[in-house]
């Protein structure tokens, strides 16, 4: 019995071109709370958690740590990037990726860190009707990247086996939350991310951008 592959997306950085916006939203969230740090260091922390992420930023800073200061970063990075939602586009191919697996009838989820109130805006650029498609946001799920929760909770949704998906992220993080639920990593360069960190990661293949990948996508997909 031949088992279909199913597709489990990141959102910011696989689908969506929105990494660098988040760094700067986080980078003037960051600004506010008198946090100085430097935007390359705040990019390589990007796919994390919220919660992890601003963590990790207090930590490299020997800044206190505290509930409301983690809500207060959150809420000030999602008011920064709002303001910069005009940048955020589709990366190359992304659209058409996700019809092409559709039109296959290749079960698909968008697996994201970003909690809703982010993730709406890039769900709107890419056209995707989270009412419609399966979206597991920060919102739904205990613990996030790096840890393998929102895409075993996307699996589940789709109802398929978390063995038999492929998990397409830009970042390490992706990748090795896609090691820790047996899933095959996919990597994308469009994060920011080199081939060799994502391959160190867990990525058995890395593409430029979702354009890439559906070009090749017969090299990672299951045969109708």
């Amino acid at each position: 019995m031949r088992i279909q592959t199913s597709f489990l997306f990141d959102l910011d950085g696989t689908l969506v071109d929105s990494v660098y916006q988040h760094v700067l939203a986080w980078k003037e969230a960051l600004d506010s709370e008198g946090i100085p740090l430097s935007v390359w260091r705040i990019h390589r922390k990007i796919g994390m958690s919220g919660g992890l992420f601003t963590n990790q930023l207090l930590r490299e800073t020997h800044g206190e740590i505290s509930a409301e200061r983690g809500e207060r970063l959150r809420h000030a990075h999602a008011a920064a990037y709002q303001r910069l939602r005009a940048q955020v586009c589709p990366l190359p191919g992304a659209r058409e990726l996700l019809d092409a697996l559709t039109q296959a009838g290749t079960p698909w989820a968008v697996a994201t860190s970003g909690r809703m109130e982010t993730a709406a805006l890039n769900l709107e650029a890419l056209g995707i009707d989270p009412a419609k498609a399966v979206v597991v946001t920060r919102d739904d799920v205990k613990y996030a990247k790096p840890d393998p929760d929102l895409f075993i909770a996307a699996a589940e949704r789709l109802g398929v086996s978390i063995e038999h998906t492929v998990v397409v992220g830009d970042s390490i993080w992706d990748m090795l939350a896609a090691r820790r639920c047996r899933s095959l990593g996919v990597g994308l360069l469009s994060g920011g991310y080199g081939t060799e960190e994502l391959e160190r990661a867990g990525a058995l293949r890395v593409y430029d951008d979702p354009a890439d990948l559906l070009e090749h996508l017969d090299e990672v997909a299951s045969r109708p």
